[in-house]
């Protein structure tokens, strides 16, 4: 990358995010963009893999708070023309330095530009992995992998919340080398990135930005007699069984993160996350709105025409009583408040009670007899003229 790229760059409108965004907000926006723009889902897509590299590029540098006060500080200097390269000697009213002895530690003792002190590649070694104070051969930690799982829960557990096994199969330390990669447990350090797991790629002007080292694929380390399990690469697929903790009123198609969960990291590296993703089975009895639960209760026509009480189930706890007003129509809806759903807060959510008023298929003696003595006494009433009227007027 050139020093004019990369003053010029902004990474902040790469990722869509304010220059103030906070770490969880670039995250998300990284992740978002990278599932899009990712090279798996778009097979043959050239510009969908630029832009991939691009959000990675960016998401590497705002990514680490580190790199990002770096970034934010080179932009602050030279993104607003305050310290620029000029046309050449004797150019009058400009003022020439060379970037080379600015950003590699040119200026000695308490001068260089300004006065800031070894120069600026203090500020810069880090992003860019240049030369200077730090810069040495020791292999850094590597994070482990993310790894993905489903788990299908019971409509109740999902409710309730559970503890579910779950058997993950991911990238482990190789027992046989003990994650060194060498049969004999002494590998050596890569010459090609002296250690780092890095290469600069991109470099021109001063600047460069870097990759995975490809000989030894990042590790920083290469096996002279590789293991014959790993083949070198210190990683092996183990399977494990782990019990994992599904908090109460997760929903249906849910993703949930459980941060350190994932794959060992290498070299005291911290661990990958868990992603569970819940399925959630149906209940024959109850639905669910939200943090609400559901349920439709079938009531007599007396009950719904004269009011009454009426007994109501509840998921894994006692019934309720309702009470129905007279005249209640059906399909209207009741509540219950405090016996639906677990929140995250603890509390509960509603159980909503839908009248449904049930018909007799077959009605005999005396029910009969009553039914035809109120058919006789209601016969003066017609529940559909103002629906004729309304269609006449329309």
């Amino acid at each position: 990358m050139s020093t004019k790229d990369f003053i010029e760059k902004d990474y902040y409108k790469v990722l869509g995010v304010p220059k103030d965004a906070t770490e969880a907000e670039i995250k998300k926006a990284y992740r978002k963009l990278a599932r899009e723009f990712h090279p798996d889902a778009n097979k043959g897509n050239v510009k969908a893999e630029e832009r991939f590299k691009e959000i990675s590029e960016a998401n590497d540098i705002l990514g680490d708070p580190k790199k990002r006060k770096e970034y934010d500080e080179a932009r602050a200097l030279f993104g607003s023309g305050g310290f620029r390269p000029g046309p050449g000697p004797g150019a009058g009213g400009s003022f020439n330095f060379d970037l080379g002895d600015l950003f590699g530690g040119g200026a000695q003792g308490g001068g260089g530009a300004g006065g800031f002190g070894g120069g600026l590649g203090d500020v810069f070694g880090g992003l860019f992995n240049r030369g200077g104070a730090g810069t040495g051969t020791r292999t850094q930690p590597r994070r482990g992998q993310d790894i993905e799982s489903e788990v299908t829960l019971s409509f109740t557990e999902a409710i309730e919340g559970a503890t579910v096994p779950l058997r993950m199969s991911s990238q482990q330390p190789c027992k046989a080398c003990s994650g060194t990669g060498d049969k004999n447990g002494n590998p050596r350090v890569c010459p090609t990135c002296v250690g780092t797991g890095q290469v600069a790629r991109g470099s021109g002007g001063g600047f460069s930005l870097t990759d995975p080292c490809p000989d030894c694929k990042g590790r920083g380390l290469i096996a002279e007699d590789p293991c014959e399990v790993c083949h070198g690469s210190g990683r092996a697929k183990s399977s494990r069984t782990m019990q994992v903790r599904i908090p109460a009123g997760v929903m249906d198609s849910q993703r949930i993160r459980l941060r350190g969960k994932g794959a060992p990291g290498e070299r005291g590296g911290p661990a990958g996350d868990l992603y569970v993703t819940v399925h959630v089975d149906a209940h024959p009895v109850f639905g669910r709105k939200g943090d609400n639960l559901t349920v439709t209760v079938p009531v007599t026509f007396a009950e719904a025409a004269l009011g009454g009480e009426v007994r109501v189930p509840t998921l894994g706890g006692p019934s309720v009583t309702l009470k129905l007003p007279p005249g209640t129509p059906n399909g209207r809806t009741m509540r219950a408040r405090g016996k639906g759903a677990v929140r995250k807060d603890g509390t509960r959510g509603d159980l909503l009670v839908t009248v449904e008023v049930s018909v007799p298929k077959d009605v005999t003696g005396n029910a009969r007899e009553a039914l035809e003595a109120y058919r006789e006494a209601t016969a003066g009433e017609d529940p559909r003229a103002e629906l004729f009227q309304a269609a006449k007027g329309a």
